[in-house]
């Protein structure tokens, strides 16, 4: 093998000879080698989460994205780079160069299960770019969302090895799930969990907070390490559900929105022709008939569409502010010149998980229905419209704006059939090396592209082994002539596409697509999935060189074609461990009992258990159980004694004014208090809160028993309960409230810290 081939590279030797003694001995200053060319960029990589190409002005949309524009003025844009549909297959891929299947992320880590395609955990065997980078002698750091480490390792103790800094990221400050509530994130700094600098009340917003620590590794990095490259990869939760920013954002797209999504497309795929975005024959796709049409919304129901839809405006375009503070800073610090700026306007197209639009996201992966009424009259109940980006809200809006942001196309996130949730726009700028030009290239690239573009720009030799384990090829080609040379050939001809049994593959400038086994925008399960195969699925046929948007179905004109694509679309899937198709849904779908959890059935904690994520606590909403409290409790105590969740959904029980309080928190629309009718007593005391299920059955209601020293002071019923999770990021705290207040009674005391002390809190699963 060649030196490059194996990484880390060897130690350099000493530049001294010894001698017996230091008068015979002769001195030389050993120094590393340099590997990589004087000029190697710095790099950074912006991937702004769930957006589409129908939301940035720079394309057309209404959401003003200066930072995007600036990048792509001062360099080039993609119209047709690829993304695999889905948030951790498309950051696994990008950041390995590798297919998502291939590596273990054929879904979101959450939903892991035990074949190859879908282990949720990425293989040594493919290293991640900052591992091979670093050993260059690269500086690596990450900031905000990762959503590749496996849910069950993600507490405080570990295990650590599929942590960012584990794996070739010399810093990381961000969250490791795959949302989180930008108000009161459940963060972490390198491999220690910390809490925000500062409360909402004070100004915090997790974006905000992240640009500002991005800034200052910057600048301890000028300072201690001048002389290296810098690789950093920016990737906030923006604008990822819940929909959060301050009102001010959101007001400055008051009315914007008010003609809904069908004129919202419209206009859009005018002005992203007028830009030249996409071209002049493209065509725009119709609405399928399973998604309401603006003019279906009724009339008392538009306002709170349009609200949802303008605190996206405003979360994203504050987002793309913060991208800007961090490329201001580079400026700054005179990396501007040798700065590789890579910005990805989204990781899987617009998100359409809001399905009829929520103040509560997490109720539709739950499968709870509700009514568009029923979010209007809680949100009325917490102070009308205001509510939507505040942090007592987990709102995200109506999959109708999904399809909008996605504009021309029919797709949007988690539909790997159809463009729209696979392609995303992507701006390139290096000012060193690359002449802006206006006009956008229109290559085919996929996010697997990304890596060995990278190294061919810096001569690195993909390597054939990294820390002693062989490693995989790339799966991407590399895109570098395309910076330079607007005509360059295309290098990457094939490509499959697979999230959830949605599916396709793409040939040479042909399309083959299989919807696969549900809409994301409709809500609830489809009658019969479980029973579903996709060898009954209907495939499609487009000619993408002639047709940009999916716009005309040839399956029956070109059948032969058809038979060609699918042929190989299942060689790929062969190479790449996608099979069983659908496998992603194997949790959600066909066996939620196999969800990720921990194999305790008991647990012991103390007053100070804080930032317990909630994929590893006892399951205190969907398990019978029984927490028993001993604690001492003062003169009318105040104060969580624990709580689960946030404030989109969760359960706590705390003390208030000495009465004993418990509440069940059902994704907002549904509130179940629990008060005792006494104070209680100053002492030392021994609370039992006791849950069973009155139907045993998954969202089935609940009996809650409260007890303190043998009696009982409290009881109710929670009329449905949540059957996976109430959050995505959020923890079980004990003593404290530390993420988003789980009841509105604590939310002007938050984190309301317990006055009295907690000895041991012991939880046991009774079924």
């Amino acid at each position: 093998m060649n030196p490059q081939d194996v990484l880390p590279f060897p130690p350099t030797p000493s530049a001294s000879i010894a001698g017996r003694t230091m008068q015979e001995s002769v001195y030389g200053q050993r120094v590393a080698p340099s590997r990589l060319p004087e000029d190697a960029p710095n790099i950074l990589i912006v991937l702004i989460d769930d957006a589409g190409p129908g939301l940035p002005d720079t394309f057309g949309g209404e959401v003003r994205t200066d930072t995007l524009s600036r990048v792509i003025d001062g360099g080039i844009g993609f119209n047709r780079f690829h993304t695999t549909a889905m948030c951790s297959p498309t950051r696994a891929s990008l950041l390995t160069g590798r297919n998502h299947h291939r590596i273990g992320n054929g879904q979101i880590a959450e939903l892991a299960n035990d074949w190859d395609g879908y282990a949720g955990e990425i293989p040594r065997s493919s290293a991640l770019a900052p591992e091979v980078l670093k050993d260059y002698g690269y500086s690596t750091s990450a900031f905000g969302k990762w959503h590749n480490t496996p849910a069950i390792e993600t507490g405080v103790t570990g295990p650590f090895h599929n942590w960012p800094t584990s794996i070739g990221f010399e810093y990381f400050y961000g969250f490791l799930a795959g949302e989180a509530s930008q108000y009161e994130p459940n963060l972490v700094r390198n491999t220690t969990s910390v809490l925000p600098p500062k409360t909402a009340e004070e100004g915090y917003h997790l974006s905000e907070d992240l640009a500002d620590d991005a800034i200052g590794w910057l600048r301890d990095h000028k300072a201690l390490a001048p002389e290296k490259p810098f690789f950093m990869y920016w990737a906030p939760g923006a604008v990822h559900g819940p929909h959060h920013i301050m009102k001010e954002w959101a007001d400055k797209y008051a009315g914007r929105f008010d003609g809904g999504w069908d004129e919202y497309r419209e206009f859009v795929f005018q002005r992203a022709k007028q830009k030249g975005w996409i071209p002049g024959d493209a065509e725009l796709t119709e609405r399928d008939a399973r998604m309401a049409a603006w003019d279906d919304i009724p009339e008392d129901e538009r306002a709170f569409q349009a609200r949802l839809m303008e605190v996206a405006a405003g979360f994203a375009e504050h987002a793309d502010v913060q991208a800007g503070r961090v490329v201001d800073e580079i400026e700054r610090l005179g990396y501007g010149e040798n700065t590789l700026i890579v910005y990805i306007w989204g990781d899987n197209g617009s998100s359409g998980e809001g399905q009829n639009g929520t103040i509560s996201e997490l109720l539709a992966q739950n499968g709870i229905p509700s009514t568009v009424q029923m979010h209007i009259q809680a949100m009325n109940e917490m102070g009308g419209l205001d509510v939507l980006g505040t942090a007592k809200a987990d709102n995200i809006y109506h999959a109708g704006w999904a399809w909008a942001g996605s504009t021309p196309y029919k797709g949007m996130k988690l539909l790997a059939s159809h463009l729209g949730g696979t392609r995303n726009p992507m701006a390139v700028r290096w000012p060193a090396k690359i002449t802006p030009d206006p006009t956008p290239r229109s290559q085919f690239l996929h996010c697997t592209d990304i890596v060995p573009t990278i190294y061919d720009l810096l001569g690195v030799v993909p390597p054939r082994q990294v820390n002693g384990i062989h490693q995989d090829p790339l799966d991407g080609s590399s895109f570098a002539a395309a910076l330079t040379d607007a005509d360059a050939p295309e290098t990457h001809l094939t490509q499959y596409f697979e999230i959830l049994g949605s599916r396709a593959i793409y040939h040479d400038g042909w399309m083959a697509s299989a919807f696969g086994p549900r809409a994301p925008w409709v809500p609830g399960l489809p009658d019969g999935i479980a029973e579903w195969t996709p060898d009954h699925d209907t495939w499609e046929l487009y000619h993408l060189a002639e047709d940009w948007t999916q716009a005309r179905d040839l399956a029956e004109a070109h059948p032969e074609k058809l038979a060609q694509l699918r042929e190989m679309f299942a060689i790929e899937a062969a190479k790449n461990s996608v099979y069983p198709i659908g496998g992603g849904l194997w949790v959600p779908i066909y066996h939620p009992e196999f969800r990720i959890s921990t194999p305790y059935r008991s647990w012991s904690f103390t007053g100070s258990l804080r930032r317990m994520p909630e994929f590893i606590a006892p399951a205190l909403g969907n398990r019978a159980n029984t927490v028993t409290i001993d604690a001492v409790v003062p003169e009318r105590a105040g104060g969580v004694l624990y709580a689960l969740g946030g404030a989109g959904g969760g359960l706590t029980c705390y003390m208030d004014d000495g009465y004993l309080c418990y509440e069940y928190n059902m994704f907002i629309i549904q509130r179940t208090k629990i008060r005792s009718g006494q104070r209680l007593a100053a002492g030392r005391v021994t609370i039992v809160v006791e849950t069973s299920y009155i139907e045993p059955r998954p969202g089935g209601p609940l009996s809650i028993v409260i007890s303190v020293d043998g009696e009982q002071v409290a009881a109710g019923t929670v009329p449905i309960s949540v059957p996976l999770l109430f959050t995505a990021n959020d923890c079980l705290d004990v003593g404290v409230c530390l993420g988003g207040s789980v009841s509105l009674d604590y939310f002007d005391r938050a984190p309301f810290p317990f006055t009295g002390e907690i000895n041991t809190v012991e939880v046991m699963y009774t079924n």
